[in-house]
This record gives C-alpha cells, sequence and structure tokens, in this order.
C-alpha cells in the first residue's frame, strides 16, 4: 500500500507540473527548460552557421590576409587568381585551409553569440520602441543597424584573441623563420613574450569595424526580406516565404554592404596584430629580405603611416578576394541559421 501511495503522489506531481507548464504556455510564458532549450538551439545553429559558411571560403579569406599584410615592394600575391596559383603551388591544398581550424574555432562561438546577442537586442530595442510609440510598431532598418551593432560589439570582444591568432597563424608560411604550431602554442607564446595585452591589438579598430559591418548585414538582410514579403516584387515571393536562392541574394547584398564600408579598418586590424611579432617582419617584407620593425602607436598612426608609404589604396588591399569570400560567406551563414533554426524547432525569428 505504501509504494502504491508514492507511485500516485508522484503521479499527482507529475501532472500538477504539466498543468503548470501549460498554464505558463497559455499565459505566453515560456517554462524555465523550455527557454534554455531555446537558447541552445539558438546557439548550436549560429554556430553551425558560421563553421559552414566560413569553411567553404576558407582559401579565400587566407589570401585575402596575405594580401593585407605582404609588402608593396615585393609582390606575391598579385590578384586573386594568380593568388590562389600561387599558394597551390607554393604549399599545396593544404596552404589553401591553413589556419581554418583556428578560423573555426574562432568562428563558431563568434556566431553563436552574435546571431544570438543580435536576437536579444532587437527584442529588448523592439520593446523599449513600443513602450515609446505604440505596441504595433515594428523594428526599423535604423534600430536593426543598432542591434547588430551590439551583436557585433559583443562577440568581437569575446573571441578576439583567437581572431587575433588566427592572423598570425595564417600569414605565416613553410618558409618563415619562426613557426606557430597550432591554436595553443600560438596562444601560450604570444602571452609569454608579448604578455595578455597583446591578445587584444586591433582591438579598437576591429570594434569600430563590426559596428557598420554587422550592424549593417542584419539590417540590410532584414529589411530587404520584410521589403520583398510586403511588395512582392517579380514574383519573388509565395505565401509569404522567400525561397532559399532569394534569401541567398538578400545575405549577399547584406555582405557587400557591410564589407566595403568596414574594410579599411579590418587592414588596420590586421597589420596591427603583427606588432611586436618578432619575425613578422620577414613575412610582410617577404621571406626575410628586410627586417624593418613594424611598428605603430595606435590605429590613427597605423592610419596615417599606411597611407604615407603606400597610398590610400593600401586601405583596400585584398577587397577583391574579400568581396568574393563576403557574398557567399555571409549569404551561406544567414540561410544556414534560418534552416538549422527551422530544423531544430526553434520558434523565434531573427527579426522578431
Amino acid at each position: 500500500m505504501a509504494s502504491e501511495d508514492v507511485k500516485s503522489e508522484l503521479a499527482v506531481s507529475k501532472f500538477v507540473n504539466f498543468a503548470g507548464e501549460a498554464k505558463l504556455a497559455r499565459e505566453g510564458v515560456k517554462a524555465p527548460s523550455y527557454a534554455v532549450l531555446s537558447i541552445c538551439k539558438s546557439l548550436v545553429a549560429g554556430g553551425v552557421a558560421g563553421g559552414v559558411s566560413r569553411t567553404a571560403v576558407a582559401p579565400l579569406e587566407r589570401l585575402k590576409i596575405l594580401l593585407q599584410v605582404q609588402n608593396p615592394h615585393n609582390i606575391k600575391y598579385n590578384g586573386t587568381i594568380q593568388g590562389l596559383k600561387y599558394i597551390w603551388r607554393t604549399e599545396g591544398f593544404r596552404g589553401l585551409f591553413k589556419g581554418n581550424g583556428t578560423n573555426c574555432a574562432r568562428i563558431v562561438p563568434n556566431s553563436a553569440v552574435k546571431f544570438f546577442s543580435y536576437e536579444q537586442a532587437s527584442k529588448g530595442i523592439l520593446r523599449l520602441y513600443q513602450q515609446q510609440t505604440g505596441n504595433d510598431a515594428q523594428l526599423t532598418p535604423l534600430l536593426r543597424l543598432g542591434a547588430g551593432a551590439c551583436a557585433g560589439i559583443i562577440a568581437m570582444s569575446a573571441t578576439y584573441p583567437m581572431d587575433m591568432v588566427r592572423g598570425r597563424l595564417t600569414v605565416q608560411t613553410e618558409n618563415s623563420p619562426y613557426q606557430y604550431r597550432g591554436i595553443f602554442h600560438a596562444l601560450s607564446t604570444v602571452l609569454r613574450e608579448e604578455g595578455p595585452r597583446a591578445l587584444y591589438k586591433g582591438w579598437l579598430p576591429s570594434v569600430i569595424g563590426v559596428v557598420p559591418y554587422v550592424g549593417l548585414n542584419f539590417a540590410v538582410y532584414e529589411s530587404l526580406k520584410d521589403w520583398l514579403v510586403k511588395t512582392r516584387p517579380f514574383g519573388l515571393v509565395e505565401d509569404s516565404e522567400l525561397s532559399v536562392t532569394t534569401r541567398l541574394a538578400c545575405g549577399a547584398a547584406a555582405g557587400t554592404v557591410g564589407q566595403t564600408v568596414a574594410y579599411p579598418l579590418d587592414v588596420i586590424r590586421r597589420r596591427m596584430q603583427m606588432v611586436g611579432w618578432s619575425n613578422a617582419a620577414s613575412i610582410v617584407t617577404g621571406d626575410g629580405r628586410s627586417k624593418a620593425p613594424l611598428e605603430y602607436t595606435g590605429m590613427i598612426d597605423a592610419f596615417r603611416k599606411t597611407v604615407r608609404y603606400e597610398g590610400f589604396g593600401a586601405l583596400y588591399k585584398g577587397l577583391v578576394p574579400n568581396s568574393v569570400k563576403v557574398v557567399p560567406s555571409i549569404a551561406i551563414a544567414f540561410v544556414t541559421y534560418e534552416m538549422v533554426k527551422d530544423i531544430l524547432g526553434v520558434e523565434i525569428r531573427i527579426s522578431d
């Protein structure tokens, strides 16, 4: 009898719990376990989107960084096609993906945090906006820009040491006098030889650059989707849903706008990341032909010296391979994120 009473009490307890969760659902309040599960699914979707999109364009990412830091008096990488062929000839297939492991180790958490932060920031901004203007208000392109900027700053700051190390791993070649053996070896070496602050070299131009870059990515992508759904031009919308091809096109447009505006800051960031690395001069100036030190006192000094010695065009070195990379990368990231969320059953949309 005692065991039966215990079973009855357990059954009643479970029933009460289910009833409580059902009540919360009816009232529009998510149970804690559901909320945690939804957060995890959103983070996973963002991480998968980042890993897939970045691996797809890894050769172009490496070539972009090599173009950004190479010496203008000793050109080895001259354009996208020639640069990719040169890497293939001198370093083989693996050379095209050098640094991609580190890049994915950085971009997966970065992308997860970025997408999740955007969702939360956009919800918070929309809530405040609705309190000021009314319950029917929707996110404007400017508000989306602000939410995207917040997400970009949070994600960049959280994963910046990995980005700094990835930059150094990417530019070293087989002929470099010193080799980082991997992510953790590079991190420990930088900490030991240059100190903790070295892991955040170039952080300021990175944050300044990520505001228009990530902000415009989200703002353009979501605003384009909303415009297409509302106006239905050229029969691109069926039953208020955009096709994968149309969403890819929206992502491509968003990536193109964002990276063009923010690109000069990305060049300065890469150059500042090389400062303090005793063997960086041999990489940047070309296989040790010149050992001139790479010294910048700050972001403004880096801008000034780059333009003075190499011209304004140096701020856009590597723009072509970066454009070829960004267009599919951003498009794949947005669409992959939404598809993975659908598969996992996450109910919220990016722009909610």
